[in-house]
């Protein structure tokens, strides 16, 4: 099944919104926040964050957000990501994180982190960030909760 990417607009909010609330990944509590980076981007794109659609015909089946880190000159945040359960295992996210990859690169980007966490619900985004070249490099225990770790990976260019 083939598909395409592009910048996010704000007719695909709706079919992201529902693609998230569907994602097993994350919790309900985590849901508003991702709307409040779309809306972010939505107001001012580029400005703080970018948002890559992917998109087969009309459908939006999923999505990269990304950013420089404020008050670094060559570290970016990938700070979500997600494909939709049915249309996992195509290459869809690899296809997503690289373009967010050669994005940060082309801006003069050194270095990329990915924030996530150490609940099992989380076992296949994180052999997902290390098969994509992404090496852990800290834990930060209970930082979520009592037994939620904090784990950060890094990519270098």
């Amino acid at each position: 099944m083939e598909f395409q990417l592009r910048p996010m607009d704000s007719r695909d909010k709706p079919q992201l919104m529902e693609l998230l609330w569907n994602t097993s990944e994350f919790t309900p509590a985590e849901i508003p926040v991702a709307e409040e980076v779309i809306d972010a981007y939505l107001d001012c794109p580029c400005q703080y964050y970018t948002i890559t659609a992917a998109v087969i015909k009309t459908n939006v089946v999923g999505y990269v957000c990304f950013g420089q880190t404020p008050l670094t000159l060559a570290t970016w945040d990938i700070y979500w990501m997600a494909v939709a359960n049915n249309k996992r295992g195509l290459g869809i996210g690899s296809t997503l994180l690289k373009s967010a990859e050669e994005a940060i690169s082309q801006a003069g980007g050194k270095l990329a982190l990915i924030e996530t966490s150490s609940n099992s619900n989380y076992l296949n985004t994180r052999r997902f960030y290390r098969k994509n070249g992404y090496k852990r490099i800290s834990r930060i225990v209970d930082f979520y909760a009592p037994g939620d770790h904090l784990i950060i990976f890094e990519k270098r260019f």
